[in-house]
């Protein structure tokens, strides 16, 4: 049976799968200043990070209206969406009014929603597994099993480089931010298995942030020996290799993907963060 995958725009995805067939991009919507920038293939980085950094508020971002997931149901027999993680966006929600609509009228029809309780590259994984199980012939029901049980064993970590995110919408006072700025204090960051972001630790400089990160990730990954690690960049390539190669001599994960971050996923990390996943 054929079948298309709907991913919401902080979807970070490899260059190859922006070219395949069965993916569609739904994207979401950045205001900042009073302009409306829409996540999608015409995304500028560098420009929106410069426009981020000039601003005294940090942007706001806008969901996908549940129809433009729906026109894309008739693309495939099967269809899957992944989102990001509903307790960070409305994107879910707006898929799961689009599907419950769609099926009223349609109730043959295979739809289902993964939140990703993720982000990032954190989506592309499960796109990622869901092509595997299809390519290997697995049904609807055993990619919505088995889509499900990989997710749930999900880990994602990140690491800021700046803190003008956090200062700018009050989760850090000016004078904390000045401090921590001034001290060089990076935070290690972790999604929990629901989706929420929590602070797991922190470290003076990049180097020893990164340390600190993968010794947290060597407590807590299952099977890396089956699993891919993913690495999202928010403009800062280099940085994403070395930090792969280092996590990957100490984890013998299955394999590594990096990804450039796009509008979501570089409003979340900032300029110079990094978002892990595996």
């Amino acid at each position: 049976m054929s079948y298309v995958i709907l991913c919401d725009s902080c979807c970070d995805l490899t260059p190859e799968l922006k070219k395949n067939p069965h993916i569609v991009n739904v994207p979401l919507t950045l205001m900042i200043d009073g302009k409306t920038i829409v996540d999608d293939e015409t995304f500028d980085q560098k420009d929106f990070l410069a426009k981020m950094k000039a601003s005294p508020e940090v942007p706001k971002s806008a969901c996908p209206a549940p129809d433009e997931y729906m026109k894309h149901f008739t693309e495939g027999d099967e269809v899957y969406i992944v989102t990001l993680s509903g307790n960070l966006s409305g994107s879910f929600g707006s898929a799961k009014v689009a599907a419950d609509i769609y099926e009223e009228d349609e109730p043959d029809k295979k739809v289902h929603i993964f939140d990703s309780h993720s982000a990032s590259v954190g989506e592309c994984l499960l796109v990622m597994k869901i092509i595997e199980l299809k390519e290997n012939g697995a049904s609807f029901d055993e990619v919505v099993e088995r889509v499900t049980a990989y997710s749930d064993l999900k880990q994602t970590k990140f690491i800021l480089e700046s803190l003008e995110t956090l200062r700018k919408n009050g989760r850090l006072t000016g004078l904390q931010a000045v401090l921590a700025g001034a001290l060089n204090i990076k935070p290690v960051m972790g999604g929990t298995i629901d989706g929420h972001i929590v602070k797991l630790g922190q470290a003076r400089g990049m180097v020893k942030a990164v340390d600190l990160m993968i010794s947290l990730m060597e407590k807590d990954v299952t099977d890396p020996e089956t699993r891919i690690l993913g690495v999202a960049n928010c403009n800062c390539p280099n940085r994403a290799v070395e930090v792969r190669d280092k996590i990957m001599a100490r984890i013998p994960f299955k394999d590594s993907i990096i990804v450039d971050t796009g509008g979501i996923s570089s409003l979340y990390s900032n300029d110079g963060g990094l978002i892990i996943v595996y």
